[in-house]
């Protein structure tokens, strides 16, 4: 069962996510602490110090008043100065005549109703494949660390001025091909159709997908975390934002038409009802959602699995990873994946068995090349 810690943790995060009154005299007495670590855990410390401004019916106590604040302070101080790197970054780019799109991150971030609050993480850029390789050439003397390509999922991650940038030639899950075309079509439509949107980053414009190709970009990002370690509460968070933010524009029949395509509607749905259910999504707001019980039951796996291992997997032990040989390494990344989908299939039992193929040939794959 839920305790009352995170009970009032969700009842802060939809408060600080809608910007709306929340009471907490329900919860009984609260650990500010867990609810502190739990917001840590999830990479939301900004959306639960905004709750805590909505709280109507108790007095926060002031040494975690002041915790709260400052962390906040640093999440802002952080986001401008990101802010900052990637309106020269994007710049310099375009002045070489190298055209890119930023993907989930600050653009998302623009969304929120505070886009200063939303916990940071790296630089996303996606980059048709002639300016992918364009922006390797050009970006690589700027790094101060440079890992290996990952050749097969034409990915490249650098360091710039201290902040960690990562090169995308496509978005593909690699759960399943289905998905996959899907994703290559939507790509297809930003860099040859120019359906894209943009975000003035100081002086600089910033493109970001179009709200439709986000919305996909997004749910299939964290769909492949899901599926391959663990997703975060912030990410899924991210996609609702986006949703309420481009609620009037949304083409919904195509976006229906997509999901079909790739089918990940059951996946969807699910989610949906997590979004309604514990983030506090106005269900009108939610493409496609079904409040039948069934959707809530899978609602309730999801949140069970986002609980047990943390943001990205945060609560997992990673210590073997230091410790262990590489082969041991991968054959125990190997058995978490596997009893992951096994749990996974008590809520999407159909698509757990589908995405196994895959997930075992690009595990070996990887393997195989030491990545």
């Amino acid at each position: 069962m839920t305790n009352n810690n995170q009970q009032a943790f969700f009842a802060l995060v939809r408060a600080g996510l809608w910007e709306k009154e929340v009471r907490l005299l329900p919860y009984g007495e609260v650990d500010y602490a867990e609810v502190m670590r739990l917001a840590q855990e999830q990479a939301v410390v900004g959306l639960v110090a905004a709750g805590l401004e909505h709280v109507a019916d108790v007095k926060i106590p002031h040494i975690w008043a002041l915790q709260f604040a400052g962390q906040t302070i640093q999440i802002e101080q952080q986001n401008m100065a990101m802010n900052q790197f990637i309106a020269d970054l994007v710049a310099k780019m375009q002045d070489a005549q190298i055209h890119t799109l930023l993907v989930k991150g600050q653009g998302v971030a623009q969304c929120y109703e505070r886009p200063l609050w939303r916990c940071s993480g790296d630089v996303d850029l996606l980059l048709s494949e002639n300016n992918y390789q364009k922006a390797n050439v050009f970006l690589s003397p700027l790094a101060s660390i440079k890992k290996p390509e990952s050749t097969y999922g034409k990915h490249i991650s650098m360091t710039i001025d201290s902040w960690v940038v990562e090169l995308h030639g496509t978005q593909q899950t690699e759960l399943s091909s289905r998905i996959d075309r899907v994703i290559d079509d939507v790509q297809r439509d930003i860099f040859f159709q120019g359906n894209v949107r943009y975000w003035q980053d100081g002086n600089t414009q910033v493109f970001l997908p179009s709200p439709n190709n986000d919305v996909i970009l997004v749910f299939t990002h964290f769909l492949k975390h899901f599926y391959k370690g663990g997703v975060g509460l912030r990410q899924i968070c991210d996609w609702t934002r986006l949703l309420w933010r481009y609620k009037e524009t949304l083409n919904h029949s195509l976006l229906e038409r997509i999901l079909r395509n790739a089918g990940v509607m059951t996946e969807w749905k699910a989610f949906g009802a997590f979004a309604v259910e514990y983030l506090g999504m106005p269900a009108e707001a939610m493409p496609f959602y079904s409040s039948k019980a069934k959707w809530k039951r899978k609602a309730r796996r999801i949140f069970d699995f986002l609980m047990d291992v943390g943001n990205f997997g945060h609560n997992r032990d990673m210590s073997y990873f230091s410790s262990k040989p590489y082969v041991v390494r991968k054959a125990i990344s190997f058995g978490r994946r596997m009893r992951d989908l096994f749990r996974h299939a008590r809520i999407f039992p159909v698509d757990s068995i589908r995405f196994l193929p895959r997930i075992i040939i690009n595990g070996l794959r990887s393997a195989a090349n030491g990545e």
